[in-house]
């Protein structure tokens, strides 16, 4: 497993990658190496060497770049990279804000060692991460309309499909990882009315009317969905 970590604070970076590569346990994903870079353009170029890459942590405040343009500017980068966002800023609009804009988890930089092992575990399976969430904070993003009794709080567990389908667990697994349906309807050659077909059944049984509040509800129920193809 190669993750790449974009941070423009070199201690932070080395800290966290001997963390990951030294004191986590990542085992059962074959352990993990850490590509380090201080900014999107080294990181860009770290990709054209590097294109086996399977997860982006990002942190949103770099030298040049501040705030939720950053992931904005990352995504049109590299759309096809899953990317979590570690940062300091851990406020639910904030966190809610970097998933709406296609981030696959938030991991606050403030977690100790064993919460980000956890993290780090959950998202390398195809799960979400997010630090807890204000039940309020969630429904204020967006009006729900499929369901009064608001988002599932319940967990499932990892190997529960949510009583999803096959086909509408592969279109979660990529709306998970930030793509938009364009790019769900290339990866499983779905035409695009098919695919807000299964999305619309999948806010249905979720309890959710929204993509952001889809992995809000992936990411309480702690559902490992595995790695879209």
């Amino acid at each position: 497993m190669k993750l790449l970590l974009i941070d423009d604070h070199p201690l932070f970076r080395d800290g966290l990658s001997l963390l990951i590569q030294h004191r986590l346990d990542l085992a059962e994903h074959g352990g993990a190496e850490v590509l380090e870079a201080g900014g999107l353009q080294e990181a860009l170029a770290l990709l054209e060497r590097h294109v086996d890459v399977d997860l982006v942590l990002l942190d949103l405040g770099l030298a040049d770049r501040q705030g939720l343009g950053t992931l904005t500017e990352w995504r049109e980068l590299a759309p096809h990279l899953p990317v979590v966002v570690l940062s300091a800023d851990d406020r639910a609009g904030t966190i809610l804000a970097a998933i709406d804009q296609g981030a696959s988890g938030f991991i606050p930089k403030t977690v100790e060692a064993p919460v980000m092992q956890e993290a780090l575990r959950r998202v390398l399976s195809g799960g979400v991460y997010l630090p807890p969430l204000p039940t309020d904070a969630v429904l204020s993003a967006d009006p729900v309309v499929a369901d009064d009794e608001g988002l599932r709080e319940e967990p499932v567990g990892p190997d529960a499909t949510l009583g999803l389908s096959g086909r509408q667990l592969d279109v979660l697994r990529l709306l998970v990882e930030g793509k938009p349906n364009k790019e769900i309807c290339r990866v499983l050659s779905l035409s695009e009315s098919t695919v807000k077909t299964h999305l619309s059944a999948i806010f249905r049984k979720l309890k959710v009317s929204s993509r952001t509040q889809a992995v809000v509800a992936v990411a309480r129920a702690g559902v490992s969905l595995g790695r879209a193809a």
